[in-house]
């Protein structure tokens, strides 16, 4: 228990034990993602699978007769904002998976309608957070100490919340200013299971597909789900985010967050805090006396050389560093 003089608010005893429980309650320590050791742990549990299904097709049929009802009388464009939003919450309740698949399409505006992609955006950073006594519970149970221990501070509430988890910024005791990030308590369960059900329909139904997409979609589920489960390793992020620092060591324009591995884990990551502008509030990068073209080039650039120089896809949270100190706090893509 916190005394009542922290800063931070009381883990009690039953939180802990539900933030202990709920990640590992049927994937264990599972490190990579594992279809064969996924399929045995629900194997004997179908029921579990059948209801998570019949929550899918009743959430989205839901939707889709709603199109079907504004389209019959006439009021298709007036209404497709609402259902966009409807969309996004629907996502955002089904949970991590189905919310990574949001995320994805809303960087493809190549593809997704504006109105919709406006929605989808808000996937982003704009979730739901957890109680920080979960969090705090988490932290201690990965850290091995009490959050004041590693703290001296952290925001009263996340100031970013996503699919995965939620960020807190926060100081250390020897006072450099930190991000901290926190898995979601129920994260590999979810991923788990939908990945499980996907893989699924995929075998179902895939072959019914057009063009011989099938054929291949039990694959593209897997790489889906190897993807994911290297996201949600928190040390794999950090050695990623060390590994572009070393890249772009000798590019004055961009930085990647020093990460402090003292007080990281597979669920809990804390890195160097970066303050900035996002790129999307183009209002205060011209206020700030910014070429918004400049910016731009510079993560193009960066982008190039990462993917065609060193031959390293991965995403990483990194920054311009010509970007001014404002509130303007971290980028999305630390959540991603």
């Amino acid at each position: 228990m916190v005394p009542s003089s922290s800063p931070f608010p009381a883990a009690t005893k039953a939180t802990a034990e539900v933030a202990a429980e709920a990640p590992t309650m049927l994937v264990g320590d599972m490190v990579a993602y594992d279809p064969e050791a996924i399929a045995r742990l629900y194997r004997g549990r179908p029921w579990v699978i059948l209801g998570r299904l019949l929550r899918v097709v009743l959430a989205f049929l839901g939707f889709g007769l709603g199109l079907l009802w504004d389209t019959w009388w006439g009021q298709k464009g007036q209404r497709f904002p609402a259902r966009a939003a409807q969309l996004r919450r629907i996502l955002t309740a089904l949970g991590p998976t189905y919310i990574k698949v949001g995320q994805a399409l809303s960087t493809r505006p190549d593809l997704v309608r504006a109105d919709l992609l406006e929605e989808l955006v808000k996937l982003q950073d704009q979730l739901p957070a957890f109680a920080n006594s979960v969090a705090f519970a988490i932290i201690e149970r990965e850290l091995g100490k009490p959050v004041a221990d590693v703290y001296a501070s952290l925001s009263a509430s996340p100031v970013a919340a996503a699919s995965l988890g939620q960020v807190y910024q926060g100081r250390l005791h020897s006072g450099e200013e930190v991000a901290v990030k926190v898995q979601r308590p129920d994260l590999m369960e979810a991923i788990a299971r939908d990945l499980r059900l996907l893989r699924l329909l995929a075998g179902w139904f895939g072959g019914w597909l057009p063009l011989q997409l099938g054929s291949d979609l039990v694959a593209i589920v897997d790489e889906f789900g190897t993807k994911l489960f290297e996201e949600i390793d928190y040390i794999n992020e950090a050695r990623n985010a060390e590994r572009f620092a070393a890249y772009f060591a000798d590019d004055p324009k961009v930085k990647a967050p020093a990460i402090y591995w003292r007080y990281t884990s597979r669920r809990v990551l804390t890195m160097e805090w970066i303050h900035g502008i996002k790129l999307t509030d183009i209002a205060k990068i011209q206020a700030a006396g910014l070429n918004t073209d400049e910016l731009v080039r510079i993560g193009v650039m960066s982008g190039l050389r990462q993917l065609l120089e060193f031959g390293f896809s991965t995403p990483i949270p990194t920054r311009a560093t010509c970007l001014p100190p404002t509130m303007g706090g971290w980028p999305t893509s630390i959540l991603a």
